[in-house]
């Protein structure tokens, strides 16, 4: 999956979580590992632009996503088999965003990355504008979000006992090496002689 990314907000952005947020959400989905997502920042005025330009509203959102006519959605039980295709773009707002999120109490990194799995939805044909569409696109959201921070646990988990076996290792002197140097023999001398045999 090719996820161009791109910082025009003037924000400090983690653009590491939003694309790793990006990644897990289009997998999830099943959506085709050639396809192509651009993952784009802006400040309010632009998304305000853009805003009122493409859904005829007034003021700053939080997310806006452009889908591709030629995707042919893969997340959907009912689509048809995706194929490699470019998906679209998702534009993010992180000064809207911060703002809400101060407001519900979380911090700016979930919200970017709630942001960035329901733009991946909406590209791939979800929407909330009914009562039925929202319970189903904020139901399958929420599990990815679940799911999507088990995944950064377990993986956080696992670095940090890579790194603990690692500072262990080397300080009993396993760094380059697989055993340890026997004094006064060559290393793994002691192994290569035959049990019970002495050295004359």
């Amino acid at each position: 999956m090719s996820i161009e990314f791109a910082n025009e907000s003037g924000v400090d952005v983690p653009a590491e979580l939003v694309l790793a947020a990006a990644r897990f959400a289009t997998e999830a989905m099943d959506v085709h590992p050639g396809a192509e997502l651009s993952v784009l920042c802006v400040d309010e005025p632009t998304m305000a632009d853009m805003h009122v330009q493409w859904m005829d509203l007034p003021g700053p959102t939080d997310v806006m996503s452009f889908p591709m006519d030629e995707l042919v959605p893969g997340g959907r039980p009912d689509a048809a088999e995706p194929g490699p295709a470019i998906l679209g773009d998702i534009v993010l707002c992180p000064e809207f965003a911060a703002k809400q999120a101060r407001e519900a109490r979380r911090s700016l990194e979930h919200e970017l990355a709630m942001l960035t799995i329901h733009g991946v939805l909406h590209l791939l044909g979800y929407d909330h504008a009914e009562p039925d569409e929202e319970k189903e696109m904020f139901g399958l959201q929420n599990r990815l979000l679940e799911e999507f921070y088990a995944q950064r646990h377990r993986e956080a988990q696992q670095q940090r006992q890579t790194d603990r076996d690692t500072r262990l290792l080397t300080n009993i002197g396993f760094t380059d090496s697989p055993f340890p140097e026997f004094p006064g023999g060559d290393e793994g001398s002691a192994q290569q002689r035959p049990a019970g045999s002495t050295e004359q």
